[in-house]
């Protein structure tokens, strides 16, 4: 088929798209031919790692899972037939994805070639981490990602532009440069933190690195939202209307820059650039819409969001340094550290406390103690945050709701880290903040202003009080352990059975629309982030959110926990896809799942049991599969008859798969979960009579492969050898 087309002059876009896409199917022809005529390699398996998705985009656009290269020579005759001899906008923004579909073949190969790898650079981004941003971007803690491609015109632009994107909580995925100069290096020269934890995610110094961020999106689109692989108009209908996304083109314009360019608006996302572009009259309607031009980069973030629709909460506090979710997962290393407190080596705790709406005066913000300034630096000190709340709708199961919330207001401020919660945190403010400023009254502020923001409809009135002093610390501490022990009790009384609702989570309709959370008090949601109290204090706070009581109406199987008023809710919400919900069962219509989920419980029939894989846990398991393999049979919303994403608290839960044996069933699991969920599941263990149990469950220290499971089992002589069969 012939590529040498009639271009029109007055079309610049038409132009270069055209050339792009043809020099970006050259390249991947030549390199296809290159590494097939390597005869040291009869086979040349083909795919980016810690993926179940294959070649993402290829996979998500023609149901096509290439796995070597002799599957290759197809889809470049597919993207070929994108790159139409048409003098049309439609066949510029088809060669768009012409270029995409190449340039995902030329970065898989290049995965293949450890001489052509790029260090620093993220490349391809698992199945783990953009499941991990799942949550974070459906409930609005990432907004919107926004690519840059190219660079700024100078490292104190790039920096402005990225503590914006960072201040707005919008991830950063940096791509390709400019007269060889990349957004990264002018970062890097100006000491600026990358990495997921600071929302900047450099993918590649190549233009066609572009690719990452797009099989992103569209495992997104599948996944989360339960677009059919193969779809091409669904998934663009998706992506269109769901994914918050743009790119920012920075720098000159070369021909297979447009090209993906035009890739990305076929998608549906906007492109801004600092440089003019011509374009026919006939484009113009589509492309004002879709590709603008803005050189003042002062103006160009605020017309993207504008122009995306994007919307943008930002909390203005009255403090130093910068705020916004962004900084979240900033770490702050021992040399760079001004002090610290708690860390487990002093006396460091705080408290939430309910009270009478009289007797607090809004607005207090108290050091009792010295301040930051005169404490001794470079050491670790007590701390005590105590803050007091009231509102006529405050309750006292909402406590420990919103004392938890302390951790992340304070670590959204850039300078100060917050790890842990009760009387076992540790906070750590960097030289940096406190050379800018900050100190302890300022960490008043942003509970004061944090706590009025996000829960107006309970809380009235809020007054912090920060103590440094040791006398106060200690005289205090006692109290709120008191206050800690009541609550244990307080949340161990509740059970399923003493509650007259259960409360919905929907939240991830977003990305995944079929998916309905149920939450009741003994099994918390999926993503291990929200409890019933949870959810319940949500429902008072915000009763239009995505919590929302369920009444459970006629109990149709009190074994596997079905009802006629949750399915009735679970039928409407899922878009009437889910018909039945057994919220205790595995095999017989089990919860589905989002993307969200802390981990995997699968059955295995050999051993007449299950195994449970966390995410984090990156190796091999008995089933054959890695947790990312998993994790795409499991998430979009689907309903899989033995197969469910949980919470990792659900495991000790007497209501864990109980209508097939509880956690007499589990056969395997990663060690570091093993370790993480000890201490609640030998409590469990010890209530059914097995306190021996967990020592019983094979790990991968023992074995990652069936045969030697069962020779294990045998061994331990595991209660799941007694049990009736499963299938």
């Amino acid at each position: 088929m012939s590529l040498e087309l009639d271009r029109p002059s007055e079309c610049e876009v038409y132009d270069k798209a055209i050339e792009g896409a043809k020099i970006n199917l050259e390249i991947a022809t030549s390199l296809i031919k290159h590494i097939s005529s390597n005869k040291k390699q009869e086979v040349f398996s083909l795919g980016f790692p810690d993926t179940a998705f294959y070649l993402p985009l290829i996979n998500a656009l023609f149901n096509k899972d290439i796995k070597n290269i002799e599957q290759l020579p197809e889809v470049i005759d597919i993207a070929r037939s994108f790159i139409k001899a048409k003098e049309d906008l439609e066949s510029a923004l088809d060669s768009g994805i012409s270029s995409l579909i190449t340039s995902e073949i030329i970065e898989a190969m290049r995965y293949q070639d450890f001489s052509d790898t790029n260090p620093g650079w993220q490349g391809f981004i698992p199945d783990s981490v953009y499941r991990a941003l799942g949550f974070a971007l459906v409930d609005g803690r990432i907004p919107a990602i926004a690519v840059i491609l190219g660079s700024a015109s100078d490292p104190e632009s790039s920096v402005s532009l990225i503590r914006e994107l960072q201040t707005k909580n919008i991830l950063s995925l940096l791509v390709g440069e400019s007269k060889g100069i990349t957004f990264k290096s002018q970062l890097e020269e100006k000491r600026v933190s990358l990495g997921l934890d600071s929302y900047i995610v450099p993918l590649g110094p190549s233009a066609t690195s572009l690719i990452y961020a797009v099989n992103l999106i569209s495992r997104i689109a599948i996944s989360f939202g339960g677009v059919e692989k193969g779809n091409l108009h669904n998934l663009l209908h998706y992506i269109k209307g769901r994914v918050m996304a743009f790119v920012l083109c920075l720098g000159e314009l070369d021909p297979l820059k447009v090209s993906l360019l035009c890739g990305i608006m076929k998608l549906g996302l906007p492109v801004l650039t600092d440089h003019e572009i011509s374009y026919s009259k006939e484009c113009q309607d589509v492309l004002d819409n879709l590709l603008l031009v803005e050189k003042d980069y002062s103006k160009i973030i605020s017309r993207a969001i504008i122009q995306r629709g994007i919307k943008i909460k930002i909390d203005k506090i009255d403090i130093p340094v910068n705020y916004s979710a962004a900084f979240e997962g900033e770490r702050i290393r021992k040399e760079q550290m001004h002090l610290e407190f708690g860390a487990g080596k002093v006396v460091s705790f705080e408290l939430l406390r309910q009270k009478d709406i009289e007797k607090i005066k809004d607005g207090i913000i108290e050091v009792i103690g010295p301040e930051l300034h005169q404490l001794q630096e470079a050491k670790t000190h007590p701390l005590a945050i105590v803050v007091d709340i009231a509102g006529k709708k405050m309750q006292l199961d909402f406590e420990p709701v919103l004392e938890r919330q302390i951790h992340r207001f304070l670590n959204y401020a850039q300078g100060v880290f917050h790890l842990g919660q009760r009387d076992m945190n540790w906070i750590r403010i960097s030289k940096e903040a406190f050379g800018a400023g900050l100190r302890l009254k300022d960490l008043g502020k942003i509970l004061y202003a944090k706590f009025h923001n996000e829960y107006p409809a309970i809380v009235d009135k809020v007054a912090i009080f920060l103590y440094t002093d040791v006398e106060e610390i200690n005289r205090l501490l006692p109290q709120a352990r008191q206050t800690y022990r009541q609550r244990d009790e307080r949340l161990s009384l509740l059970n399923d059975e003493n509650v007259d609702r259960f409360y919905s989570c929907l939240l991830c309709t977003s990305f995944a629309p079929n998916h309905v959370c149920v939450i009741s008090p003994e099994r918390t949601g999926l993503c291990g982030a929200v409890s019933w109290l949870d959810a319940k204090a949500a429902y008072e706070v915000m009763p239009t959110g995505g919590n929302k009581p369920i009444e459970r109406g006629i109990c149709l199987d009190n074994e596997k926990g079905e009802w006629e008023g949750i399915n009735k809710f679970v039928y409407q919400n899922s878009n009437k896809t889910i018909e039945r919900l057994c919220i205790y069962s595995l095999l017989d219509s089990p919860m589905s799942a989002c993307g969200c989920f802390e981990a995997i419980v699968a059955i295995l029939p050999e051993a007449n049991g299950v195994i449970i894989v966390n995410r984090e846990y990156d190796g091999m398991t008995p089933i054959g599969m890695k947790f990312t393999t998993l994790a795409g049979t499991v998430g979009g919303g689907k309903q899989t008859p033995g197969f469910m994403g949980i919470a990792k608290r659900y495991i000790a839960s007497k209501r864990f798969i109980s209508a097939e044996g509880g956690i007499r069933r589990i056969v395997w699991m990663p060690k570091g979960l093993k370790e993480a969920i000890r201490e609640d599941f030998l409590k469990r263990a010890q209530e059914i009579g097995m306190p021996e149990l967990l020592d019983k469950i094979a790990d991968e220290t023992i074995c990652t492969e069936v045969n030697p499971l069962l020779e294990f089992l045998e061994k331990v002589r595991h209660p799941v050898l007694t049990l009736d069969p499963l299938l």
